[in-house]
């Protein structure tokens, strides 16, 4: 008879222990990442799915008033037309 090895004692320890193991993750908040939309816990750093950072700056900022930009081509238009008829 053999003695057993520790390295195959560990390995049939191991084993047993995974099949009992319960993953409580859902009591973690998660949100859905800015990027890929895939749901990521609340203090992550980076999504794990598309690897990139989540900070404050990478969230899209509020968008520019339709006015805003209106009265913008208006007066690029107006400094043209004011050019070409100034010659």
């Amino acid at each position: 008879m053999t003695p057993q090895r520790d390295d195959d004692r560990d390995q049939d320890w191991d084993d047993d222990d995974e099949a009992d193991f319960d993953d409580d993750s859902d009591d973690e908040p998660t949100v859905p990442c800015p990027s890929c939309r895939q749901e990521i816990l609340e203090d992550s750093p980076y999504c794990p799915h598309c690897r990139r950072y989540v900070s404050a700056e990478d969230h899209a900022g509020p968008r520019r008033p339709l006015w805003v930009i209106v009265t913008a081509l208006i007066c690029i238009g107006v400094a043209i037309w004011w050019v070409f008829t100034a010659s």
